[in-house]
């Protein structure tokens, strides 16, 4: 009896443990990729016919596009707080970079709601999770959210601080922490680092490749240069020295590809592809679509979004529903087989969208910046108005339609993307109904999330 009981127990054991070993080996790679600063239209298969991205192109293949994609705002810190959080800005507090007083006093009727300049560890990311749950985690690139991405859940950190751009993208890099490599441009600097770890790690890993390319300072890399100088501008793209970037950038995302391919780890592998806001305007431009970064019109924050994972995606295939950046905390979390339903997360998972089995996702998309932006350029800019990219307000989207909402004076404008996707036809006089009824929406929305609602007066405004 002993002697049958102890070989029913080995073989139980021994199955559990099998099992045990088959869903850890069984979990994905996950290679979460959030370019800086990269515009909806800044790479060819959205249309661009300047720059070349050939293997970003080629990637787009192997999974599905959301033509309808979104950053989760439309600057570079509150979307990494959204994406990292799965919570929308009222949630974190982040709502842009440094002070919320940006422009000229005089020309603030309001006085802004003060910005969150570090994303609080209070807040649960997913990379936490990732690792709790047997992922080896690293960040390449930027952070922009702390001192540190190590105090957020990543075993390895290649060049992340608080800081939001390179002083310079060749040696010395100054305010980026890496070794320096002899005139090797910082975005083949990182890449090396990330293609040694991905060589090294052996159990499932979680990549958050955030390049800090292509944001400012626009540096040409040297040999690429003349072929851009040389190129006819097409639709207002027409900037050599960003489309050298850009050409760099997608050479090393084809490096990583090719280091999952050589490997046999692509086929298991789930990559999202998106950028942290629209193209800086004045630098690259995306028609048809409106202005650019910082603005809420589509140009700042309608992005890039695909997802690849062959072994669930179908390859080639295009999606005109509207997600966002929220949405890749629980995606992420369901294909790696961790429950996040006790999280409260803002964001859906994707993987029915993704896999097929819907072709309808019935809710509104939201964005809230109670701040200002000064515009760059008050004499070129297809902002609301000359000073600004952003004035306080919010934005829903509801199927085709876009409201935005401005504090200062209670205005409001309604675009019909699906005919207007250049928001220059405000319906608010004519949509009377569909007005009141997104209104509601999103004053629903205020009181759900306690968005803070600037109303005292600037002193120092001037009429």
């Amino acid at each position: 009896m002993r002697f049958f009981f102890l070989l029913s127990f080995i073989l139980l054991t021994s199955d559990y443990w099998k099992f045990s070993s088959i869903t850890q080996d069984s979990k994905p790679n996950i290679i979460l990729i959030n370019i800086d600063d990269m515009g909806w239209k800044d790479v060819g298969y959205q249309g661009s016919k300047y720059y070349k991205t050939p293997n970003i192109d080629s990637l787009a293949t192997l999974g599905i596009k959301f033509t309808n994609g979104y950053a989760a705002s439309s600057n570079c810190a509150p979307s990494r707080a959204s994406l990292m959080t799965g919570k929308w800005t009222p949630r974190h507090g982040v709502y842009t970079v440094g002070s919320s007083e940006r422009g000229n006093a005089k020309h603030r009727k309001l006085i802004p709601t003060e910005n969150t300049k570090t994303l609080s560890e209070n807040h649960k990311v997913f990379p936490e999770i990732l690792k709790s749950n047997g992922y080896k985690t690293c960040h390449a690139g930027k952070w922009h959210l702390s001192s540190s991405p190590l105090n957020f859940g990543f075993d390895k950190n290649i060049g992340g601080g608080h800081n939001g751009r390179p002083k310079s993208y060749y040696p010395p890099y100054k305010n980026v922490k890496i070794k320096e490599e002899a005139d090797m441009h910082l975005t083949d600097a990182i890449m090396n680092r990330v293609l040694n770890f991905v060589d090294s790690v052996k159990s499932p890993f979680f990549l958050y490749y955030a390049p800090y390319a292509v944001h400012t300072p626009i540096t040409p890399v040297k040999n690429l240069l003349n072929k851009y100088k040389q190129k006819t501008p097409s639709n207002g793209q027409n900037n050599p020295s960003y489309a050298s970037m850009i050409e760099n950038l997608d050479r090393n995302i084809g490096l990583l590809i090719n280091k999952l391919k050589n490997k046999d780890l692509l086929k298991n592998t789930l990559i999202i592809f998106t950028s942290d806001n629209g193209g800086l305007y004045g630098i690259t431009k995306q028609p048809p679509l409106r202005a650019g970064k910082g603005s809420y019109y589509e140009g700042g924050i309608r992005v890039p979004f695909l997802f690849v994972y062959k072994s669930k995606i179908q390859a080639n295939h295009n999606s005109h529903i509207p997600i966002t950046q929220l949405d890749i905390f629980p995606t992420i979390l369901n294909y790696a087989g961790i429950d996040y339903s006790n999280l409260n997360l803002d964001g859906d998972n994707l993987s029915s969208i993704l896999e097929g089995n819907t072709q309808t996702f019935n809710r509104s998309l939201y964005w809230h910046f109670p701040i200002y932006l000064q515009a760059y350029n008050k004499d070129q800019n297809e902002n609301r108005d000359p000073l600004f990219r952003t004035r306080p307000g919010s934005v829903i989207r509801q199927g085709d339609y876009k409201l935005h909402y401005y504090f200062e004076n209670n205005e409001v404008e309604l675009y019909n993307l699906s005919n207007d996707i250049g928001e220059k036809k405000n319906l608010a006089f004519n949509k009377l109904k569909k007005k009141e009824e997104m209104l509601t929406l999103l004053k629903n929305w205020w009181q759900k999330t306690k968005a803070p609602i600037p109303t005292e007066l600037n002193p120092d405004y001037i009429h």
